[in-house]
């Protein structure tokens, strides 16, 4: 069979397949007999270390030899490369090998014939630095005070950590405690229902993300006074943030509530 031939078999079995289903060799030879060759050569270039067998490269480079101008589209297409990268990964996990979660492949087309006894498939391994995740766009994020008063209308976060509570200073037996950065100092009843440390919110420059913990502070057989919550409001629907080493994750347009105190989250 020439390889336009395949070429158009391969990209009806592709097309008219769930993605991830297991294609048959028996159903589908045209598509097996790139994918099992392309395979067959990579299994080939496994190495042995410490006992296990290791497939140490994160690039596969395969050239088609005989592939004319029209056709060689096709093996530069994404889902054409995304889908031999899924078959490779399933055949080095089902062979026990132990490869790299980045593996990708790239091919190359020649319009050339293959020579008497010359193969018409070559594949080859390579290892290239691996790709760091793209970071997260820069976003400008504050807290706007929507009721109640506090030392600022708003604050930018521009820090890690962000402090919120009704005093600048907090001072415990011990000493100093901690400084808030949005405080709610003036004298009303609304500020009033704000804790001294009431809450913070925390900036990671990996994910982009911020995320809301409640720092509370309660004397013993008070419980959990109705006066000095902290919840998001989001949708119309609140959601209560308990004490907590995971926090709640903040969307753009969230309110803070804390107390009868409410802020504003923005992003932009």
């Amino acid at each position: 069979m020439s390889v336009s031939d395949l070429i158009e078999k391969l990209g009806k079995t592709i097309f008219e397949t769930p993605f991830d289903a297991a294609l048959s060799p028996k159903e589908t030879p045209e598509l097996a007999e790139i994918r099992l060759a392309v395979i067959e050569k990579i299994l080939k270039k496994g190495q042995r270390a410490g006992g296990k067998i290791i497939f140490p490269y994160n690039l596969i480079r395969v050239q088609v030899q005989g592939v004319g101008e029209e056709e060689a589209g096709f093996f530069h297409a994404e889902f054409v490369r995304t889908y031999f990268a899924q078959e490779i990964k399933k055949a080095l996990a089902k062979s026990n090998y132990r490869f790299a979660d980045d593996l990708e492949v790239e091919f190359a087309t020649s319009e050339q014939l293959p020579e008497r006894g010359e193969e018409w498939l070559r594949v080859e391994a390579d290892s290239r630095p691996r790709k760091e995740p793209a970071a997260p766009p820069h976003r400008t994020a504050r807290l706007v005070v929507i009721r109640g008063n506090a030392n600022a209308p708003e604050i930018t976060l521009g820090k890690d950590r962000i402090n919120i509570g009704r005093t600048v200073e907090v001072y415990r037996a011990q000493g100093p405690s901690r400084r808030n950065d949005l405080a709610f100092t003036e004298a009303s009843e609304i500020n009033s229902s704000v804790s001294r440390e009431h809450a913070h919110i925390l900036h990671s420059k990996k994910t982009g993300e911020y995320r809301l913990y409640n720092d509370r502070w309660y004397k013993p057989g008070k419980g959990d006074a109705a006066s000095c919550g902290l919840w998001i409001i989001r949708g119309g629907l609140s959601q209560e943030v308990p004490r907590g080493p995971r926090g709640v994750r903040l969307q753009a347009g969230d309110e803070i509530q804390l107390g009868r105190a409410i802020l504003k989250f923005q992003v932009k």
